[in-house]
């Protein structure tokens, strides 16, 4: 091996849902919301007037800042917007977890956390979930240099409430805090309302599910002024790209119309229990879910095999080849049509 190349970066990066070029595949891999984003959006986007797109665009995300912070009732100063959660996130590791000291977060979540604190140099420790995926805050009272804490948590999809958000605030003053909401609008607790008590504590949230604008990339951040002072100095040292003018104008738009969102979210929660329903009676465990997801495992056919089979069959669904969860498969809620097919191949594979 030359010189120069041991000194390109070794690291394993983060594996997303395939992505498939035929349009007859359903796909249910990369928790996408079935449904189009609010009519509101592709107004706003038809209007917008391509000649402003020659200019930059407002470095702070200004209008939907403004927005934002009207409909949490807190202040402009208390949200940051960035490329989707995911780009937020990794300005909040690099802005936030200095310390020599390792983070905390459960060895089965969201998979791009050890990606960012190995890119980032970042000492972290695994806290195992129990024998049924649920997080102990107790595991989470020894000192440690920060928190990470996804709420509905990926990929299991269940969801904590306000006490157990408390419980680990409370012992954990003396580091920040990142709760990671990406799920929470189909069903969980928000930490949101908790910013103004605990300065050290930072939410994120995104608007790929819920509101259909995966494609877009819109994310954000909610904090104290502390919090989202030092977000935006990281970001324009760091990466001074800021949210486009296009997911800006579309995220606008979506925020403005509160009955398409309410609407379409419970639409995928009914869908989503009545799938869970279906797969029960199939001999599946389910897991309780507040996502847009369900995480299931068959005593009788591995969850490779089923995935195997559901992807000879043009659907697509998300297996996980890791210790603990190789047994289980992340299901996407689609739209009834699609999930009722999905149910009748299972059907065949398991009644037979």
């Amino acid at each position: 091996m030359s010189e120069w190349e041991k000194n390109l970066l070794d690291i394993a990066p983060y594996v997303a849902g395939e992505q498939p070029d035929n349009d007859k595949i359903i796909k249910l891999n990369a928790n996408e919301n079935p449904y189009p984003p609010s009519p509101m959006v592709e107004k706003a986007l038809a209007e917008l007037d391509a000649k402003e797109l020659k200019k930059y665009p407002d470095a702070n995300g200004t209008p939907l800042v403004k927005l934002l912070a009207e409909k949490h009732g807190i202040g402009t100063e208390n949200v940051f917007v960035g490329n989707g959660s995911d780009d937020v996130l990794a300005l909040s590791f690099r802005a936030f977890f200095n310390s020599d000291k390792p983070i905390l977060y459960p060895d089965i979540t969201y998979s791009f956390y050890p990606v960012w604190c190995d890119l980032l140099k970042i000492p972290y420790k695994l806290c195992p979930v129990d024998e049924n995926f649920k997080i102990d805050p107790k595991d989470y009272y020894a000192e440690n240099g920060g928190v990470v804490i996804a709420n509905p948590n990926a990929p299991t999809s269940i969801c904590e409430g306000k006490e157990f958000i408390l419980d680990i605030l409370e012992h954990n003053k003396d580091c920040v805090v990142i709760v990671d909401e990406a799920y929470v609008d189909f069903g969980t607790y928000s930490a949101v309302e908790l910013i103004s008590k605990y300065e050290n504590l930072l939410v994120t949230q995104t608007f790929s599910k819920s509101r259909s604008l995966a494609g877009m990339r819109v994310g954000m951040a909610f904090g104290s002024e502390k919090l989202i002072s030092c977000l935006k100095a990281v970001k324009d040292s760091y990466n001074s790209y800021p949210l486009d003018t296009a997911a800006q104008t579309a995220a606008c738009a979506a925020i403005e119309d509160e009955v398409y969102f309410m609407r379409t979210v419970m639409r995928v929660k009914q869908t989503r229990d009545d799938t869970a329903q279906s797969l029960r009676e199939l001999g599946f465990k389910v897991l309780e879910s507040g996502t847009n997801f369900l995480f299931a495992s068959h005593p009788d056919f591995s969850a490779e095999q089923i995935f195997s089979y559901l992807r000879e069959n043009g659907i697509f669904v998300r297996y996980f080849k890791k210790p603990r969860i190789d047994n289980f498969l992340r299901i996407t809620v689609g739209t009834d049509e699609q999930m009722k097919l999905m149910c009748e191949l299972l059907t065949k594979l398991i009644i037979k």
